[in-house]
């Protein structure tokens, strides 16, 4: 296996910093986001969310580790497309 640098690495985390905060003021993404607000709000009509810790607590959880596997894929995807490239560049080098 491949081992990708320090400096690649850091690339990718700072592509995922930029790509993460075009997608948060992504029109379409705004209105999927406020419909879902919507949608939640509903579910719980005339209930007061704040008397529901227990609640609250698991969509911290949840959405924390939504969050955490998108950001994983997102990195895993980057790293095998390098590695692909590398290895198509090493097969197709004429001294070989």
């Amino acid at each position: 296996m491949i081992q990708i640098p320090a400096w690649f690495q850091s690339a990718i985390q700072q592509r995922l910093d930029h790509v993460s905060a075009r997608i948060e003021s992504h029109p379409e993404f705004r209105k999927l986001r406020a419909e879902e607000h919507e949608a939640f709000d509903a579910l719980f009509l005339g209930v007061d969310k704040s008397n529901m810790p227990g609640y609250m607590e698991w969509e911290d959880k949840h959405l924390l580790r939504r969050a955490s596997e998108n950001e994983r894929l997102y990195k895993q995807g980057l790293r095998d497309g390098v590695q692909l490239m590398i290895t198509l560049l090493n097969d197709s080098d004429p001294g070989k």
